[in-house]
């Protein structure tokens, strides 16, 4: 199986927007966070430029940065965001934290589709399992690829770091718990793909990372 992790770094908050794709040409778009025309650019050239045929979108969580872009992809692709259902707390409020931020949300689609611990998520012949991972904002999951021995972590895990705590129901305990127990009972080998920053390993941040020791 040809599998292609792409990753992009769209907006003020450098968010990594990932579009995961196989042989079969079809593909799952992840966190779409492109905010300027040039991102928005950017994306739909890779996804159309390689003849790719989205058939999901993924949030992991429902913080602004991270979903700047869904309605975009949403009427490109006549998509709507798969979350867990968690997230309903912040889909409600994301037009008033983009103001906070400077971020202008119009036309916000609402998930219809919703995910939970466990869910397998098709793409050609690929698929993600979902593994739901509170702490860092209610609603926030990570998705596994087994057989390619990969994780898109959202704001969960980061290299040498973790997701912040301190916003609306954040939990540190809660986020502790989700990587010992979720995140940390993967192989060491596998790479974790973060919402922010570099990639990593499981392995590399249980040894490794400061606020889990």
């Amino acid at each position: 199986m040809i599998q292609k992790v792409k990753r992009f770094v769209f907006n003020s908050f450098g968010v990594n927007t990932y579009v995961l794709s196989d042989q079969s040409g079809q593909c799952l778009i992840v966190d779409p966070a492109c905010q300027y025309h040039r991102e928005e650019t950017e994306l739909l050239e890779y996804i159309t430029g390689n003849h790719l045929k989205p058939v999901g979108m993924v949030s992991t969580h429902f913080h602004i940065d991270h979903i700047v872009g869904n309605t975009l992809i949403c009427n490109t692709f006549n998509l709507r965001p798969q979350c867990h259902k968690s997230s309903q707390l912040l889909w409600e409020t994301a037009g008033e934290f983009g103001a906070a931020f400077g971020i202008k949300i119009e036309n916000l689609i609402v998930p219809k589709d919703f995910v939970s611990e466990g869910d397998k998520i098709n793409y050609g012949n690929s698929s993600v399992e979902v593994l739901y991972t509170p702490g860092h904002a209610d609603g926030s999951i990570c998705l596994v690829n087994h057989a390619e021995r990969f994780v898109i972590a959202g704001d969960v895990l980061f290299r040498d770091s973790i997701g912040r705590t301190d916003l609306p129901t954040g939990s540190f305990d809660v986020l502790y718990q989700s990587i010992t127990t979720k995140l940390f009972t993967l192989p060491d080998d596998y790479i974790v793909y973060p919402g922010h920053g570099p990639e990593t390993s499981i392995g590399y941040e249980k040894m490794n990372n400061p606020f889990l020791h």
